[in-house]
């Protein structure tokens, strides 16, 4: 992630307000954060509720949900606080269950949905413009940027492997459990017909099917190839079938000739010589 390039914009966009925030006491020029009420059609979703939420623009990479809820904990109680790439029509988010898959790295800027319990939270927000600028990095809550962020991302990059050992021993147990419902439950319903009538047959017994290996399956990927070898159009094109008759003819006049030298050799062979 590269350090903080800080923007000022002199003028916000058509229904937007300009909030100047810094994070670092130190920082000479803010940064813009762009707000609005956040507006969508009826039956969009819940996930972020008309006149209750404020629309973000310009959000750093490095800029957390709990800092922005401690922002604008000043305009009234933050139900919740969502950021995302790009905007979208407010569906939850699923919940990041490991700590080392499935980690996305945040490299541009993004947009967050700041919902507040009442309507009046909004307006405070938009109101904050006049206050000049906000400081988001305290002592007691600080934002790392530059420097600081690249050691904690590296920092955090490097696998504990008890951690990790844990953590795939944890999901390979909930995955045996889940296998082993499933079997119990197709155990159960093994010859029981359904709604209409049909019985589900499934390949068990003493020779249940076997999975592939790697040198198995390329057995059947060698013969697979074999057949589409097979199956393809010879001659297609009129210019291959006269090469292909030219080629016949040639090789037949060349046998024709060895033919006839080897009978000559023969004949010469059977002549008498008494002497």
């Amino acid at each position: 992630m590269a350090a903080p390039v800080e923007r000022v914009v002199g003028a916000a966009p058509v229904g937007y307000t300009a909030l100047a925030v810094k994070f670092g006491a130190r920082q000479r020029s803010p940064h813009c954060l762009l707000v609005k009420e956040h507006q969508v059609r009826e039956g969009a979703g819940a996930a972020h509720p008309p006149r209750r939420t404020l629309f973000v623009l310009n959000v750093p990479p490095y800029c957390s949900p709990d800092s922005l809820s401690r922002l604008f904990a000043r305009c009234g109680h933050v139900q919740s606080v969502d950021i995302c790439d790009k905007p979208g029509l407010g569906e939850k988010k699923e919940k990041v269950t490991s700590k080392f898959f499935n980690r996305k790295t945040v490299t541009g800027f993004q947009v967050a949905y700041v919902v507040f319990r009442k309507p009046a939270g909004v307006e405070a927000a938009k109101a904050l413009a006049r206050e000049g600028p906000l400081l988001i990095s305290t002592e007691s809550h600080p934002v790392k940027t530059g420097i600081s962020k690249w050691i904690d991302s590296y920092a955090a990059s490097v696998v504990d492997p008890e951690e990790l050992k844990a953590e795939v021993d944890a999901y390979m147990q909930d995955y045996d459990k889940k296998i082993e419902e499933e079997e119990a439950k197709a155990a159960k319903e093994e010859g029981v017909p359904d709604e209409e009538g049909w019985v589900k047959v499934t390949r068990k017994g003493r020779k249940p099917g076997l999975p592939r290996t790697e040198a198995a399956n390329l057995r059947v990927l060698e013969r697979e190839k074999q057949k589409r070898a097979r199956k393809e159009l010879l001659n297609f094109y009129a210019w291959q079938h006269r090469e292909t008759k030219r080629e016949h003819i040639a090789q037949l006049r060349k046998k024709f000739e060895e033919d006839k030298q080897r009978i000559a050799l023969m004949r010469a062979q059977r002549k008498f010589r008494p002497y």
